[in-house]
Order: structure tokens, then sequence, then C-alpha cells
């Protein structure tokens, strides 16, 4: 039962093969100790040593990963979603935001380097739900039939979680949801299912179990904590009534996707990190993934006249002319562009380092329930950063602080190419 599992699972991670988002794109690697072989992954992807053992063992192994036999007992999953998170954006693929959680993971673990995916939130997450290619679950764009976001899967592109269960699995599902169908009509036994993305200090459509719920209006409320205390509830009722059955816990963040909002004092950590501009964080970036043996090639230059991959003149009209929609280099920016630019950076840089607190919560509340060592867990990326610039939601005002509820800014070309170092462009392109 065992390796069967094990099978779907690094199966699964193959379908999100369909293209390498362009913040996938394969540079020359070189197998590295302590970094998976480049034939095996690539955008962002750690796993526990539940994967990689005492040993350095590789993932296709069937070897033992732990002090007890996997043959004895199926392993718990705990599959980490982040949303438009670069390549580069994590410490231990070359950023300077604080992921120690993350961090630690990987360094107990194995970091991909070579792991695909479709580009876009809803093909990845079919792709790696499914098993299989988007376009064959009607989950990306096919020609003469409903598919793409507005999709319907056939009825044998089952989910994961619909797999597992006669296998003995409880499965949880905690964030952004962006598939077809009800998460408990396709396997969840509990799930917390966001589908407003458009805020996240006050999402309007979210539901648990299927039942609606209210519009939230408490002034404390951050949607990336919400998520995280969503997979602990669910976690300790697991271990309260089911501990004799193994897990499948799907936790997806909608960090760091627009719009950038976070905590101010998050923000505050931030505020002077990326004064220099995104020509020197890129350029900083890629010689610390040099240094950890990540990969051995040279950095192309960035593509300053490929912007966002959608035009929305009426966004860049509310946003004013701070915001620029090419990578031109900081050097030629005017004064307010820069502040305002690096504004920008500091708030999505506040929404990697609290997805990371609110991983070490869940992960926490692992180790509390003794489930810890007995747990594969595995985190990506649905795509790399965003050159996107848009508004949406309840609107922008140009008078709130960035970053907060009243503000809806987007990251854009400039440091959409500091976040996807070493690679060219963006989230929506897929190609090598």
């Amino acid at each position: 039962m065992t390796i069967r599992i094990r099978a779907a699972l690094l199966l699964l991670s193959g379908p999100c093969c369909v293209g390498a988002s362009v913040a996938q794109a394969s540079p020359a690697l070189r197998p590295v100790r302590g970094v998976a072989d480049p034939q095996l992954v690539h955008q962002q992807a750690v796993s526990s040593r539940r994967l990689a053992g005492e040993r350095h063992h590789s993932p296709t192994s069937t070897t033992n990963f732990g002090h007890t036999p996997l043959a004895r007992r199926a392993p718990n999953v705990l599959l980490i979603l982040a949303d438009d998170l670069g390549f580069a954006d994590l410490g231990c693929y070359g950023g300077e935001i604080s992921t120690p959680n993350l961090d630690r993971l990987a360094a107990g673990g194995l970091r991909f380097t070579q792991f695909y995916n479709c580009g876009r939130c809803w093909p990845t997450r079919a792709a790696l739900l499914t098993g299989y290619y988007a376009q064959q679950v009607r989950r990306d764009k096919l020609p003469g039939v409903r598919s793409g976001a507005g999709g319907l899967r056939p009825t044998w592109g089952r989910l994961l979680p619909e797999m597992l269960r006669p296998l003995g699995y409880r499965s949880y599902l905690a964030g952004k949801w962006h598939v077809d169908g009800r998460p408990n009509a396709c396997g969840f036994d509990r799930s917390y299912r966001v589908d407003d993305h458009d805020r996240y200090f006050g999402p309007r459509r979210h539901s648990q179990d299927g039942e609606r719920l209210a519009p939230v209006a408490d002034p404390s409320f951050y949607l990336t904590q919400s998520i995280a205390d969503r997979a602990i509830a669910f976690l300790q009722d697991h271990a309260a009534s089911h501990a004799d059955r193994p897990f499948f816990c799907l936790l997806t963040f909608t960090a760091p996707h627009f719009p950038l909002q976070a905590p101010a004092a998050d923000v505050a950590r931030y505020r002077q990190t990326f004064a220099s501009g995104w020509d020197e964080v890129r350029s900083a970036r890629f010689g610390r993934q040099k240094a950890l043996g990540l990969l051995d090639c040279r950095m192309p230059p960035i593509e300053r006249e490929v912007g966002p991959p959608y035009a929305f003149p009426e966004a860049l009209r509310k946003l004013g002319s701070a915001e620029v929609n090419r990578p031109r280099p900081w050097s030629r920016l005017g004064d307010a562009q820069r502040a305002f630019q690096a504004d920008k950076m500091a708030v999505h840089a506040a929404m990697v380092d609290r997805m990371d607190r609110e991983i070490g919560r869940v992960l926490t509340q692992l180790r509390r329930m003794r489930a810890f060592d007995d747990t594969l867990i595995l985190f990506l990326s649905d795509n790399g950063a965003s050159a996107e610039i848009m508004v949406r939601g309840d609107g922008h005002d140009p008078r709130a602080a960035p970053g907060s509820a009243g503000s809806f800014l987007c990251l854009g070309p400039g440091w959409s190419s500091a976040a996807n170092t070493p690679f060219r462009r963006h989230k929506t392109w897929v190609h090598e």
C-alpha cells in the first residue's frame, strides 16, 4: 500500500510538467550534494526529511526513509502550495526574505531545482490533484470544448483524495481551491475553501465543509493566518478522533498572489530592504544561488520590453505615474517611482515572511500530535512570480498605505524579474 501511495505522489509531481512557466525554464544545472538531481525537479519544491531520510536517497527510491519502515504504515502527507511565489523568494533559494521554517525543511530534505508547473493557478492544481495533464481534464484551454478556468473535469478525472480514501486516508483542505467541483464531493473529509482572491483582510467568498461563511468584518483578520488556523484545527480533530488513520492535508495559501496586502508590522520589517532596486536584488539573489550550489549558468539579462501578459490601461490610470509596466532599469526611475516600487516589494516580502511563519505553526502542530516524523512534507508554488498589473476587488485608494486593505497593488514585471531569478520572464509564459 505504501509503495502505491508514494508512486501516486511522485506521479502527481510530474504532470505539472505541462511546460515550464518562464520562472521555471531550466538553466544549465549540475547535481550538487543536498540538491536533487536536475532531471527530477525545479520551481520551489522543498520536501521533508521523510522524503530524504537520514541519508541522501533518490526521490524514486523505495528504501527506508525514517526510523520506522514505511511498509508498516502509510505515511501522512502535507502538501503546501504557495501562489505566485518566485523561484528566488525563499532564503534557501537565494532570497533575502526571512523563511526559517522552509529553510529548515530544505536543510533536512531536498531542494528541487528542475520542477515544472503549468504557469497558471488552475491548470497546475488540476494536474497536481488528478495526475493528468491539465488539457486532458479540460482545465487548460482546448479548442471547441468548455475548458480552462471554467472547464469541468471528465468523471474519470478524479482528485487525489478520492484515490486515497480506499487506502484508509482522511483528507483535509485549507485554503485556495480554484478547482472545479466542491471539495467535500471530491474526497475531502473537511474543507475550508477560499474563493475570494481579492481580499486578505476581509474575504467575502469562503466556506467550510460546503457551508458558506459570512463575510469577515474582524479588523484583526488576515487570510494567511486564518488558512493556517483551519489546517491546525483539522489536524487537531484528526489527532483526537482519527489517530489510527493516515491523513492527506492540502494547505493552499493565497500568498503572495496579488493584491499585495499584509499586516503593517510585517511590512515595516522590509521597508528599507529593497531600496536598491530590482536590478541589484536580482544580481544578489543570483550570486547566492550559485554559492548555494543551486545552479551553474549565466544569468540572462532582464527582458526590458516584456510587460504584463494582459493590458489594463485603466489600472495604470488608477495607480498613477509611480507604477511602471516594464522592468525598466532602476537607475532610470524617478524618486517617487523608486519609493513606490520599493514599498510594493516590501509588502510582497511581508506576505512570504508571514506565510513561512504560519507554516511553522502547522509544523508545530504536527510535532505536538507526534506525526511529524511520519509525514511526507512537500512545498511548491503553482507558478512563478507575476508581472500582472490590475485593480480588482474593492478598488485602489491612492491615499491608502501600500499593503493595507484599501490598496490593490500588484508586483509587476520589475520585481517579478527579481523574484524569478535567474529566469527571464514571469507567470503565464510556458517555455524553456
